[in-house]
């Protein structure tokens, strides 16, 4: 039944009356602004410097609260604006709380180091030939509580499970910061997963005292049983599907699914918990039905939710508990809840409900592209088909199969073209670049992958345990070839990729913000959103490319080309130095060495190139070796130059006509985007106190300050 007019105490005339005209014509819509008031506390944490910008965040939003409070108490919007300053308030404190919680010292240096450690967690990568394993070394070490290592999968001895100890040797290094702003940051991962070095790990190892076996765990017993049976990467995909491990998944497979938009697959998330789900309460009800007396004395509907329930559970634990998968496993306890009492299962309550109780737990995960991305689109589904003229158009009808059909097919493509629209600036925020084909490749992939690849799949894992399941797997294995050849053929055609260089945190936020605006709103004010996005979005795509990139090492840099790319300086610089500098300046494809440039002298030391931009020649100097250079011709070639970049410490008379970025300057900034046309200089340091920032650090015994040091935090 619909509520009458009011049912607050009278507002008081002008804004404050209209303003609460429009809460109670929103007043179903409120409740879905709580995830939102809390995650806009966890952002000013993240984004804000330090302490003392946080302690006035946390004033400001208490300001805000108390505010709330003198207006008149009865009315929704006092209990709005109270409660949204109580709520920021609570995530800034919640994610600065929870930062400390998981403090833990950083090393303070590359080293090489020989120590005994126990084994926390086995990744196998074997796309990479490579084992992953988190180890806790001894406290005689001297190395931080616990490290990651990457080991060859050929110097991994047999026996190595979760709580094995293990002796070996080992490169390790303070886990990187972004490499170019705008990048990725595995120092902020890293700080709260407790890790304090990341490294390579060297044969011999050996197991000192062996684990349990029965540590090796399921997910791991699984995976390998998958990639055992489908070779490639399509066992790969096959075993994230059940596992979420996506180790044995080739890195140009993987991209492939990327730049088709259907990587989204390979994430455990709503789609393969619904599969689940669905699939234990179809078997669960026919198998009850068969027994009369039961079914006419209990609600199978009710007993098969609770079997779904636990198979939800069951599926997230199994596949490593990531935040998508939580997400849709909390999605799907609300909606079988909903569905025990007779309420209508999938809202947008349901899905901020979720996402509070994901911040709450996880305030982290708010910063990460996984949270980003599984909230993003559940919401823009959900709210498209709430929409009115969405449902109406979409709604079952008594008409012919062809008809119906066709509805169908519209349904999903205009779902894909909404999600592709609402995880497209996530996208190109954080990986700097977005597949354009993603919806029409989601209208076959989607259906493939639910109603044929996993129900054969659990077909062949149960005939497994009869020694027949062969059969199962050739047919998975077939689907899961095909899902490759339309990622593949997709990710290839032209135009597929639209690549933008760092998005300015500004323009997300106004993109962001206009997005919820448009989802969680019912009335026509809602498209007042379509300007923060499109302020939004005209703000990034105005945003120049960087002419010039250099990692915070000093050792790499790439310059822009009269042709729209971008040339690197060291000739046999690894795939993921080049992915990065590409995706930094929003560039696909190979990038050619910079001494092949019409505009660039190389020798094998030094480099000199030209660029012209702005009305005006730029001259950029450059190191490309660790030899020294005749002090005199360095300090004459620096004098000629607006831009010197070195991986080493130049000496104090090197002095450019602009910018000397060597090692003592980008040990201050990290690295460096330089936009030549208009002076900007963007850094990845920025004077920040977050904890992985200045970190805690913890210096080696003397026994490991004598190995061998290296030079490059990234090498």
């Amino acid at each position: 039944m619909a509520p009458g007019t009011l049912q607050t105490v009278r507002p008081p005339f002008g804004f404050l009356g209209a303003l609460e005209a429009l809460a109670e014509a929103e007043r179903g819509q409120l409740p879905l602004w709580m995830p939102v008031a809390l995650g806009s506390g966890i952002a000013a944490w993240f984004l804000l410097p330090g302490q003392g910008a946080w302690a006035a965040f946390l004033l400001l939003a208490l300001s805000v609260a108390l505010a709330g409070m003198v207006l008149p108490w009865g009315t929704r919007t006092a209990r709005a604006i109270t409660l949204a300053g109580m709520l920021a308030m609570l995530g800034c404190a919640l994610v600065w709380w929870r930062a400390e919680r998981v403090a833990a010292p950083v090393l303070a240096r590359p080293v090489v180091a020989a120590f005994t450690g126990t084994v926390e967690r086995v990744e196998p990568l074997p796309a990479r030939d490579l084992v992953r394993l988190t180890l806790r070394p001894g406290m005689e070490a001297g190395l931080p509580p616990r490290v990651r290592v990457n080991v060859a999968e050929t110097d991994v001895p047999a026996g190595i499970v979760a709580g094995s100890r293990i002796s070996l040797r080992a490169r390790l290094m303070p886990p990187p910061s972004a490499a170019l702003p705008g990048a990725y940051d595995f120092a902020r991962t890293a700080w709260f997963q407790g890790i304090g070095a990341t490294g390579r790990g060297f044969a011999p190892i050996r197991v000192v005292a062996a684990g349990d076996a029965g540590n090796a765990g399921l997910r791991a017993a699984l995976t390998g049983h998958i990639v055992a049976r489908v070779d490639g990467s399509a066992g790969g995909i096959a075993a994230a599907f059940v596992t979420g491990d996506r180790g044995a998944i080739d890195e140009v497979d993987a991209e492939a699914m990327r730049r088709s938009g259907l990587a989204h697959l390979l994430s455990i998330s709503g789609l393969h918990v619904t599969a689940v789900v669905v699939a234990t309460m179809t078997l669960v009800l026919k198998l009850l039905a068969l027994f009369p007396p039961l079914a006419l004395r209990v609600r199978l509907p009710v007993v098969a939710a609770g079997a779904g329930a636990l198979a939800a559970l069951g599926y997230t634990w199994l596949s490593g508990a990531d935040v998508p998968t939580v997400r849709s496993c909390i999605a799907a306890l609300l909606v079988l809840a909903a569905l025990s009492l007779g309420r209508e299962a999938i809202t947008l309550r349901m899905i901020a409900t979720g996402a509070l109780l994901v911040l709450l737990v996880l305030p982290e995960s708010l910063a990460g592209p996984s949270f980003q991305l599984s909230f993003a689109a559940v919401t823009a589904i959900v709210a498209l088909h709430e929409h009115p003229r969405v449902r109406r158009w979409f709604l079952a009808r008594d008409e012919a199969v062809w008809r119906r059909l066709l509805r169908g097919l519209a349904s999903l493509l205009l779902t894909g073209l909404v999600v592709e629209a609402a995880l497209m600036p996530i996208g190109l925020y954080h990986f700097h670049k977005a597949g354009l084909y993603g919806a029409l490749a989601n209208i076959v992939a989607i259906p493939l992958t639910t109603f044929v690849t996993m129900p054969l799949e659990a077909l062949a894992l149960l005939l497994d345990l009869v020694g027949l399941g062969a059969p199962a797997w050739w047919a998975v294995e077939r689907s899961l070839v095909l899902l490759l050849w339309i990622a593949h053929r997709v990710s290839s055609a032209p135009g597929s990729v639209a690549a933008l260089p760092a998005m300015p945190d500004g323009a997300f936020a106004l993109m962001v913000v206009g997005g919820l605006w448009i989802a969680l709103w019912r009335a026509r004010w809602r498209r007042w959103g379509v300007v923060p996005v499109v302020a939004g979005a005209v703000w990034a795509l105005a945003t120049p490319a960087p002419d010039l990139l250099v990692t915070g090492d000093g050792r790499h840099l790439a310059l822009a080309t009269d042709d729209g790319g971008m040339a690197i300086l060291r000739d046999r610089a690894g795939d993921y130095v080049r992915s990065t500098l590409g995706e930094g300046g929003g560039v696909t494809g190979d990038l050619p060495p910079l001494s092949g440039q019409p505009n660039a002298r190389c020798s094998p030391d030094l480099c000199v190139a030209t660029r012209m931009t702005g009305g005006r020649r730029w001259t950029i100097l450059a190191t490309r070796s660790g030899y020294a250079v005749p002090w005199a011709e360095l300090v004459a070639a620096c004098a000629r130059a607006d831009i010197v970049v070195s991986e080493r410490r130049l000496p104090e008379k090197c002095r450019p006509r602009w910018l000397k970025l060597d090692r003592k300057m980008l040990a201050r900034t990290g690295g460096v985007a330089v936009t030549l046309s208009t002076g900007r200089v963007t850094t990845v340091r920025r004077g920040g106190q977050h904890p992985w920032e200045v970190p805690q650090t913890i210096a080696p015994p003397r026994a490991v300050k004598n190995a061998r040091l290296f030079r490059s935090r990234n090498t």
